[in-house]
């Protein structure tokens, strides 16, 4: 089924984009029904690397884990792992255990609660799931998940959801842009009133996963158990606190594998058209989950880039191959910079002023416009023949009946994210074992003694759950004198370079159809394909007649 498409043209303009963390602004360009143009704008300046000058480099953890109230723990790493770098230390095997284990944790938490909570409203109409037919919807669900269902529990939430809507409210759904029907969705009734039951389901189930991270990081969110030289958590060593992690993370992957990805599979199904729609060219992976922390191709998902969506050329991923561009950004001046060289000075103007339209800098690889996240990091272990990860994307893409081209677009985008899950739960029991090996044989090592070189410099990359995440130091005399945090939204959301190339967010909408310029879900479905790292109303604003029309999203 073809996507629906108006005949409008004229600028639609999303100012906040909500279901995310932070300030973020779309601005796209439509011409017959269709996005010429796309502009990503980053609304809210933070300043978190001024904030950071002249501190001691270990309190950077506690400032960074701050810039997000989602994925906390992946900026302790990331500052925690540039630290280690710039002094040099080589940190026990069961702290790179333990921080492995911590961030496993994350990703399931992460990507249940992006999947349910900020991306299913995109593709699934609540409303919608008061013409089903729980029966009929128990027999769906229980052909595609071993977990048996009763049309009476299903009966249940369309029972409740009737009571908001006739109450004239719809609880969290109150408000939202796809109310009164939208022709950009298709799904049955029935497969509507299954995601809706499951989108309940998981507001529950997702506190497993954060309690899972608790255990081993003390704390949750705001993780207190890294520092330089590896962790200080040396009580969840103890059988019990093992044992309480492992109960938690098994009933979090029951549900991944019950749950999360039958509905994941039978939402796409309906959906196929979408893999034709919002893809990229080029994409790049840090790698994760180390054996050794200074070897990135000891990672168990591993490093690389392609280019030009050649699956047969992947390539090692080059540190020194970075820049961030400022030209279009809201900072002095327009040189591209290495992130140890990088300068954070604001200068703003105004939307579009000089050009400049966004607080996120432009990262580049090799001066290319490049793709990071769940996707990207699947697409490079497939190319690189990971194990897990081919077996369970030619899985996915058998099921779908499509070949490894669909990757390239937004459904392929939120199948990854699915895929990337999968992989992690199905290792997290394997470093577990090995820890509790170590352990029972006496080596309960958890922290390397270290000192302060005179001068130094050190990287830390992380392969957050939105993607490649990287933090720079320069220290001297122990203090900070240059910190630069290069996050997976900047790669994915952030303006034009100097070159005028688009960002990956901005290539991804050109060519989307837009069905109705008041409700354009179409734009919000790649968008939170990435998971922005932004706020709560929408504001639609039709350049020809200058009507603004203003509807809540939730």
């Amino acid at each position: 089924m073809a996507a629906p498409q108006s005949d409008y043209n004229g600028k639609v303009v999303i100012d906040p984009i909500t279901r995310i963390e932070g300030h973020l602004r779309i601005e796209v360009e439509v011409e017959n029904g269709k996005v010429k143009d796309a502009w990503s704008s980053s609304t809210l300046f933070r300043g978190l690397e001024i904030i950071l000058k002249g501190r001691d480099p270990r309190d950077a953890q506690h400032f960074t884990q701050r810039s997000c109230g989602v994925c906390t723990y992946v900026h302790a790493l990331a500052s925690t792992r540039c630290v280690d770098n710039a002094i040099g230390v080589k940190i026990p095997e069961n702290a790179t255990i333990m921080r492995n284990l911590v961030l496993a944790s994350q990703f399931l938490h992460d990507h249940i609660v992006h999947f349910y909570h900020l991306h299913a409203l995109d593709w699934v109409d609540v409303t919608n799931a008061l013409n089903a037919d729980p029966k009929k919807a128990a027999e769906i669900a229980n052909s595609i998940s071993p977990r048996p269902t009763k049309a009476e529990d299903l009966k249940a939430v369309q029972d409740k959801l009737k009571a908001f809507v006739d109450s004239g409210q719809l609880g969290i759904f109150t408000n939202a842009y796809f109310l009164g029907g939208h022709p950009a969705y298709v799904l049955p009734a029935e497969v509507d009133l299954i995601a809706t039951a499951h989108y309940l389901e998981a507001l529950r189930l997702q506190v497993k996963a954060a309690r899972a991270m608790a255990i081993f990081g003390a704390k949750n969110p705001h993780t207190q158990f890294t520092v330089a030289g590896g962790c200080t958590n040396y009580d969840a060593l103890r059988p019990e606190r093992v044992a309480e992690f492992m109960s938690l993370f098994k009933e979090t992957k029951k549900f991944v594998d019950e749950v999360y990805i039958p509905d994941l599979l039978a939402v796409a199904s309906y959906y196929k058209d979408w893999a034709g729609i919002g893809g990229t060219t080029n994409f790049m992976s840090f790698g994760e989950f180390p054996t050794d922390e200074y070897d990135l191709n000891s990672r168990y998902i591993p490093q690389g880039v392609l280019f030009d969506r050649d699956l047969s050329k992947p390539m090692d991923f080059n540190p020194d191959d970075i820049k961030e561009h400022v030209r279009y950004s809201w900072y002095e001046g327009s040189e591209a910079r290495h992130p140890y060289n990088g300068v954070t000075e604001p200068k703003y103007t105004d939307m579009h002023g000089d050009g400049r339209y966004s607080w996120m800098k432009a990262p580049r690889y090799q001066d290319k416009s490049i793709e990071v996240g769940p996707l990207a990091t699947m697409l490079v272990g497939y190319a690189k023949g990971q194990p897990e990860i081919k077996k369970t994307v030619d899985m996915v893409l058998a099921h779908l009946n499509v070949g490894p081209e669909a990757l390239f677009s937004t459904l392929g985008r939120t199948a990854g994210r699915g895929i990337e899950t999968v992989v992690i739960a199905n290792q997290i029991e394997s470093w577990v074992n090995k820890l509790q090996a170590n352990v029972s044989s006496g080596n309960t090592d958890l922290y390397t003694d270290w000192e302060w070189p005179k001068e130094s410099e050190g990287v830390g990359f992380v392969n957050a759950p939105r993607g490649g995440l990287s933090h720079w130091i320069k220290q001297k005399d122990g203090v900070i004198e240059n910190f630069q945090l290069v996050v997976p939204s900047t790669w994915n959301l952030g303006p034009r370079d100097e070159s005028g190339a688009l960002s990956p967010v901005e290539e991804a909408l050109v060519g989307t159809p837009i069905a109705d310029p008041k409700r354009p879900v179409e734009v919000l479905r790649t968008v939170h394909s990435y998971d922005p790292c932004i706020a709560c109303g929408v504001h639609i604003i039709d350049s020809e007649s200058n009507e603004t029309y203003k509807f809540k999203v939730l």
